[in-house]
């Protein structure tokens, strides 16, 4: 006779956690006796499903390196200082700027949340299943520059490039040096038909192409960067102002 330790037994081997705990759940609770087979089958596959994505937005949220890691869309406060577009944030959210390899622009001054809204937009996009991956523009440039001098060049811009959805945090906040322009550039390029680019910056758009210098590689990063991307200007003093003073 099969027993339920037998199929438990079972799942355990085959590594089936949710169908497990799912039965479990059947086993203990008498109002599953009122389901048809084909129900209760698909509650346990459900229930499996279920695991295993969480399983897999947890691995990506790990892999991603938020900085921020309690950041999240439902946190956002629409103070009518930041003049912010709820509408254009909420259409945003569906992480459909991604599936068409757009790209998001988020400006403002110090402390009015940019960094804070890039990574809770990358963080919906991770639950929607779009690999991503958070970088200061600092430490990516010094990741590549490494690359360069021991070998691994094409390697870590073929690494860069599998993420679907790269946030670069804190553009502009430091002169480009050597080959950094770039080596931007060809992240940057590489995202124009391969994935998408949150950007935030202190810097206004308009003088990020005086900001990079070389006119040449200027002119192809803009009309990358630019092309179908949406802007979010954050406006107000810091938001710890704004938080205290309420």
């Amino acid at each position: 006779m099969i027993t339920t330790s037998t199929l438990l037994d079972q799942l355990t081997t085959l590594s089936l956690g949710g169908f497990k705990q799912s039965l479990l759940l059947q086993c203990e609770d008498t109002k599953y006796t009122t389901l048809s087979f084909e129900e209760r089958v698909f509650h346990l596959f459900e229930a499996e499903i279920n695991q295993r994505q969480d399983k897999r937005i947890k691995r990506m949220l790990a892999l991603a390196c938020l900085k921020d890691k309690t950041a999240s869309l439902e946190q956002i406060q629409y103070l009518p200082q930041r003049k912010l577009d709820k509408s254009l944030i909420l259409s945003l959210a569906n992480g459909d700027f991604v599936n068409k390899n757009q790209n998001i622009l988020i400006t403002g001054a110090t402390g009015t949340g940019k960094s804070f809204l890039g990574q809770a937009l990358a963080r919906r996009c991770i639950t929607l299943g779009h690999n991503t991956k958070y970088y200061r523009v600092t430490s990516l440039l010094e990741e590549i520059k490494t690359a360069r001098l021991d070998g691994s060049y094409t390697k870590t811009l073929a690494k860069i490039s599998k993420f679907k959805l790269l946030l670069l945090d804190d553009f502009g906040v430091t002169p480009l040096k050597g080959d950094e322009i770039n080596d931007l550039f060809e992240v940057i390029e590489d995202r124009m038909f391969n994935g998408s680019i949150i950007i935030t910056a202190q810097l206004p758009i308009k003088d990020w192409h005086s900001y990079l210098g070389n006119e040449t590689i200027a002119d192809a990063m803009m009309d990358r960067l630019i092309h179908t991307a949406h802007k979010v200007e954050l406006k107000g003093p810091s938001m710890r102002e704004i938080l205290a003073g309420s």
